[in-house]
């Protein structure tokens, strides 16, 4: 008679205990169903702009899906519940993980919270990241022309703060 639970070779017991006194806990990819809720995440390119896709099918986006910008770190976190009762139920198998999960993902110094934005549609919440690509302004001297007001007109630029002034110099006016 065959179970539909799946259980791991006694082969490598001896080993995976190795492992775990001498690294710690096992990585989330051999965790036990019970450690939680961790959503498969694709990062794209789209021009310019990063796209980050992450899987959340029955998640409410509005309660269950939190976006953040958190030094420099586009954070998404959230909460799956399982919200069904386990004995009426008689569930003997469970492979839907449920539980609180955190994805991070390092941003570019130059992106700042007011360039991400985000949509869900079909299970598939989608983080976009304007200018990710983008090459970042590099610092220069920018000239301002100031502004004079002249009786009853409105304002004019001076002479002194005009490009072609700036070219010549006070000596060559």
């Amino acid at each position: 008679m065959s179970t539909l639970i799946p259980r791991r070779d006694p082969f490598f017991a001896d080993f995976d205990a190795l492992v775990r006194r001498a690294f710690g806990p096992s990585p989330v990819r051999f965790a036990r169903p019970e450690s939680g809720f961790t959503p498969a995440a694709d990062v794209t390119r789209d021009g310019a702009d990063a796209l980050v896709s992450l899987e959340v099918p029955g998640l409410d986006p509005a309660t269950d899906v939190h976006v953040d910008v958190e030094e420099g770190r586009l954070v998404v976190h959230g909460e799956r519940r399982d919200e069904r009762n386990e004995e009426s139920e008689g569930r003997r198998v469970r492979e839907v993980r449920y539980g609180s999960f955190r994805r991070s993902f390092a941003l570019p110094q130059h992106v700042t919270a007011d360039a991400v934005s985000a949509s869900y549609e079909a299970g598939v919440l989608k983080v976009r990241v304007a200018g990710a690509y983008a090459e970042p302004r590099k610092p220069g001297v920018t000239s301002i022309p100031v502004q004079v007001p002249t009786a009853g007109l409105p304002a004019q630029e001076s002479p002194e703060a005009s490009p072609e002034s700036a070219e010549k110099g006070p000596e060559q006016e």
